[in-house]
């Protein structure tokens, strides 16, 4: 019997934000309750610490440098296979809902339905959400001053004052993440014993930080407690790097913990919406043969350094992400320290779900124990950065000396001292730099990409794309070519 496959894809998770990684503060039952039954992968990386990008690695297994999604608003390579399209092809119905953000918008990467609710970007003006609210009279006021330029321009102070921590004017029901479970809960109760895959993808926990009524009230700034790294200021390599989007250096501990207040109960609310999602499936007996995903795109700094949100260095929090895998009648649980990819989770789906990896996908099977990395490696800013990461060491690698950052994660965890230029570690740094390039040359390499029905001119002499033409061409050459005509 082939499993079902749910894969719940939340944005901008910092990994320790849950319950049962120690977190004293933040509330996820659910998660926890799932995790507990789970593999819970301790050391999982994005491949590129951006939204689209690391989604087209999640779905194909490849790098950003092979499916060429750079930005947010990029299209991967068609002809790559992903795995909704291998799941597709050997029968399994194949849905989306929720945020993919993809370009275009609906765009085939194997689903055979989508129901979306976008954030960036065009996105939002062609989804299903968005229609959805139009159609009550309704905007989601603060996301859209928060990622819309016109918009943001004309922001009140308040949401400069708490960096984009307002409570939301949408009532619950008509918030995204209860609208994408609402869509997720009514999927789930039509499937049957096998042979389902649903993708959900909620926006939240990425910014503004703008749970609903009860969500919003759930916690008290007052009472947490700020997570590892931050500091009492922004470190000059940050700020010489990047101000941030809102300006890190202006970032109070009075407005971090606002901020902690709002993330955490956006995350609650997911989290509660994840423990329907499970619900549905022990009801409905099938639980035990569905394989349930839950990871993230990239993650927050929320603190670390003084920064918030995204677009620095790429520092733990951000490139570090939750990846919790229940692997189908109940292969196994616990934890797993091995370093991972969120590459390698397209070809575990298909492994479990016994179809092939695609041609070119880099990552590995994540039930095979036999295998293990040293290091991992991701991408960013169109591949002038590079992070290659090991169990003590972290280098980062930009196009200029100076962006160039070695840590020593075991005496320094919070990455604080760069020693890129110490002596006593030019051997460490000779070494993942030649890593990186062997990544780089011959362990990832940059697929060719094939259209025979490209655009063409349009003039007298150009025959265009017709397979039964060059078929009959190709037959009458050999004729001449034996003496037969």
């Amino acid at each position: 019997m082939k499993p079902n496959i749910l894969l719940i894809h939340v944005d901008q998770h910092r990994y320790d934000c849950l319950g049962f990684l120690g977190n004293p503060d933040v509330k996820t039952p659910h998660i926890d309750e799932l995790a507990a039954s789970s593999v819970v992968y301790q050391n999982s990386y994005c491949s590129y610490p951006v939204c689209t990008p690391s989604r087209y690695s999640l779905i194909s297994g490849t790098y950003s440098h092979q499916h060429l999604g750079w930005t947010n608003h990029s299209t991967m390579v068609p002809s790559l296979d992903t795995f909704p399209k291998a799941l597709r092809a050997d029968g399994y119905r194949t849905k989306a809902v929720g945020k993919m953000h993809f370009t275009p918008t609906y765009l085939d990467v194997g689903f055979s339905e989508m129901v979306l609710a976008e954030q960036n970007g065009p996105g939002r003006f062609d989804d299903d959400f968005h229609r959805y609210l139009l159609a009550k009279g309704l905007v989601d006021e603060i996301d859209l001053m928060d990622q819309e330029r016109e918009f943001r321009d004309e922001a009140p102070p308040e949401y400069w004052q708490t960096f984009g921590a307002v409570e939301s004017k949408l009532s619950e029901e008509n918030h995204s993440t209860t609208w994408i479970a609402d869509q997720a809960v009514e999927t789930l109760q039509s499937w049957t014993e096998q042979g389902s895959c649903l993708m959900v993808g909620f926006i939240k926990p990425h910014h503004p930080f703008d749970p609903p009524e009860p969500w919003s009230a759930m916690y008290d700034p007052d009472a947490l407690t700020l997570l590892d790294g931050w500091t009492e200021s922004c470190l000059a390599r940050d700020q010489a790097k990047s101000e941030g989007y809102f300006p890190n250096s202006q970032l109070s501990e009075a407005a971090l913990r606002r901020v902690m207040a709002h993330y955490y109960a956006t995350i609650s609310q997911i989290d509660h919406h994840v423990g329907r999602l499970v619900s549905i499936l022990k009801e409905k007996g099938i639980y035990d043969n569905t394989m349930i995903i839950f990871t993230s795109d990239h993650g927050d700094y929320m603190g670390y350094h003084h920064m918030i949100l995204k677009g620095n260095y790429m520092y733990e929090p951000l490139a570090r992400v939750p990846l919790i895998i229940k692997y189908p009648e109940s292969f196994r649980a616990g934890t797993d320290d091995r370093l991972v990819s969120n590459v390698d989770v397209a070809p575990t789906i298909l492994q479990q779900a016994r179809c092939s990896s695609g041609r070119y996908m880099c990552g590995f099977d994540l039930a095979d124990e036999q295998w293990g990395r040293e290091y991992v490696v991701a991408e960013d800013s169109f591949g002038a950065e590079y992070m290659v990461r090991s169990r003590r060491y972290k280098l980062l690698v930009g196009r200029d000396e100076k962006d160039c950052l070695l840590f020593d994660l075991d005496t320094d965890p919070y990455e604080l001292e760069n020693r890129y230029s110490d002596p006593e570690l030019q051997g460490v740094v000779r070494e993942m730099r030649d890593q990186l390039a062997a990544w780089m040359l011959f362990e990832t390499p940059t697929p060719a990409h094939l259209d025979e029905e490209a655009s063409t001119i349009e003039r007298p002499n150009v025959l265009g794309w017709d397979p039964e033409r060059r078929h009959a061409t190709q037959e009458r050459v050999r004729r001449i070519y034996d003496g037969k005509e």
